[in-house]
């Protein structure tokens, strides 16, 4: 059963505006068979509350997983807890702490560039993704 905002979901914050961004938050709520996760997007304002005043330039330039208890964490930081909501992703979980700065580094190089990424999924079945994110947003 999804959460709705304030409820005890783990909600996973993205960038609508980004297509490659878009199209992971797809894959990761695909590989979400619990429900755990609720999006939202960065541009709502429920992401200031969520993020408790965080500064728009930290805010944009990456993603975040906000917790039920209210822990932020972002960019490669959310990795492992993001992998302890998703079944069969425990050896993820453990290498993204095992190896912080490869993990980091890797997100960093990733984000980047997404521009490149976006254009290499902008073959892949958008409106699929699209549908996912919003029955995954709505509940």
């Amino acid at each position: 059963m999804h959460s709705t905002p304030g409820s005890r979901s783990t909600a996973i914050l993205y960038d609508a505006d980004c297509g490659f961004c878009k199209w992971a938050l797809g894959k990761v709520l695909l590989w979400d068979r619990h429900e755990r996760l609720r999006p939202v997007a960065l541009q709502d304002p429920e992401a200031d509350e969520l993020l408790g005043g965080m500064d728009k330039e930290r805010k944009m330039e990456s993603w975040h997983l906000v917790t039920p208890d209210g822990e932020v964490h972002s960019g490669g930081e959310a990795f492992a807890p993001l992998a302890a909501q998703l079944p069969g992703a425990a050896l993820l979980g453990s290498f993204a702490r095992a190896c912080p700065r490869a993990t980091n580094r890797g997100y960093r190089f990733v984000a980047d560039h997404r521009a490149l990424w976006g254009r290499l999924t902008r073959h892949t079945n958008r409106d699929a993704t699209l549908r996912r994110i919003e029955r995954a947003r709505l509940g």
